[in-house]
């Protein structure tokens, strides 16, 4: 085991759609859970979901994963959501918190323009001045919370141009600069394989593998030669071969089945979540005894703050490519431009996606129609205030248009919009404004 690492266990992902099955697997038994973790952003401090309360007064260890704080972004984190985050792991009683190397927003005041939001977690480029800049993040952000730090490698569709580093190479360079742990997930190494060529046993041999907190097992699929990363699978053959190639080379405190969709029948869980306890043990079957030194955190190793001038090329270089992702701007030059066409396609998807969780009535409403219906919204419309708000602008872009077309439908979307925006669906008038509105900012990004 990673010195100075708490010993968690196996353990799988809480969504509420899956609560009852976790607290049973929480239980013991064949296929059983030692430890669970939760999406931040879902837990709300003062009151926990009951089936959070029940495993936190059982004794499991809950983890907080945040996916918003947006870290390998240009803009220093946002105190709020940093607060936020200590707040969650103080009320889950939490030994670390988690969270992504990724951006996840770009645009606002270091660029100029209107603040864009991906809706999902986007790639770093692995260069030295990125780097520079993830590091100052990553100790304002360890500042600011009551326990460890644990960084999680992402999957990516895509690489930057003019990469100075591995991936291997980033992460380590990382931990050497700030101490943060890791949150390795071996499903991405795999996507990232089948994606962008990357061997993950090169990663694997490059980084230090005695900063792991944990390690994330899923599942995905493979459509056209690209691996989606869905969390809606079973986990296959090779992303275990990961796992027990990482598992012969340091024991890890801790592995984690994450599954976000299309969740399977209890017993086929516990099928998975024993088939991942018995890959690690076989793993390290062979591994020869390893006196792993401690990582760097109570040395408080230095980090260099990043300069303005960094914070603003890369400002300009990632709002550059999210409009061409989400807001209907050019693409960059210099990027493999099939493969972010993909990666907008699946921003959309996930984007409708989410809003159908959180407005299930909408893809009621609309039917079969809801996902092209969406993807028409979507096509130069980022979101602009989280996925409640963009359901309400969905709807309202539909009923300004004088859709859907079946006059009940119609209807239904009104009352809809109407008991949730507290108005008048808008006039013409109203969507003249509104439509020179969006042409003007979309000048200016």
């Amino acid at each position: 085991m990673t010195a100075g690492m708490a010993a968690l266990g196996v353990g799988i992902g809480w969504r509420p759609e899956i609560a009852e099955a976790v607290e049973g697997l929480a239980a013991g038994g064949p296929g059983g859970v030692d430890w669970v973790e939760v999406v931040a952003e879902n837990v709300c401090p003062g009151h926990l979901h009951p089936s959070l309360a029940r495993l936190r007064e059982r004794g499991v260890t809950v983890v907080p994963h945040g996916v918003s704080l947006g870290l390998g972004g240009a803009d220093r984190p946002d105190p709020g959501r940093l607060a936020d985050l200590a707040a969650r792991a103080e009320a889950l009683g939490a030994p670390l918190v988690t969270e992504h190397i990724a951006f996840v927003r770009a645009g606002g005041p270091l660029t100029g323009s209107p603040r864009l939001e991906a809706g999902h977690l986007l790639p770093v480029p692995r260069t030295r001045e990125a780097l520079d800049v993830l590091c100052e993040n990553v100790r304002i952000a360890q500042d600011s919370l009551p326990v460890p730090l644990a960084l999680e490698n992402i999957a990516a569709l895509f690489g930057w141009p003019g990469e100075e580093l591995t991936e291997g190479q980033f992460l380590a360079e990382l931990v050497e600069r700030t101490g943060v742990r890791l949150l390795i997930d071996v499903a991405n190494l795999h996507t990232n394989h089948v994606n962008r060529g990357e061997d993950p046993a090169k990663a694997l041999a490059e980084l230090p593998v005695e900063a792991i907190a944990y390690v994330h097992v899923a599942g995905g699929v493979e459509r056209d030669g690209v691996w989606h990363d869905t969390h809606a699978h079973p986990v296959p053959r090779a992303v275990l071969d990961v796992l027990a190639d990482l598992a012969s080379r340091v024991s890890p405190p801790g592995v984690l089945l994450e599954r976000d969709d299309d969740f399977p029948p209890p017993g086929e869980l516990a099928s998975e979540v024993a088939v991942i306890r018995e890959t690690v043990t076989a793993g390290g079957a062979g591994r020869a005894p390893t006196d792993a030194g401690t990582v760097a955190d109570a040395g408080r190793p230095r980090v260099v703050a990043a300069g303005q001038g960094a914070r603003e090329r890369l400002a300009l270089a990632q709002t550059a490519l999210l409009s061409g992702l989400v807001a209907g701007g050019p693409m960059p030059h210099g990027f493999d431009a099939a493969r972010l066409r993909v990666q907008s396609r699946a921003l959309t998807a996930k984007r409708a996606g989410v809003v159908a969780k959180v407005a299930p009535e909408l893809p009621g409403i609309l039917g079969d129609g809801y996902r092209l219906a969406f993807g028409g919204y979507a096509a130069g419309r980022p979101m602009r205030d989280g996925y409640r708000r963009d359901a309400l602008d969905f709807a309202e872009h539909l009923l300004s248009r004088n859709l859907p077309e079946d006059p009940a439908a119609r209807r239904e979307l009104t009352r809809w919009w109407r008991d949730r925006a507290g108005a008048r669906p808008p006039g013409r008038t109203t969507r003249l404004l509104r439509a020179a509105r969006t042409a003007l900012t979309g000048a200016r990004a």
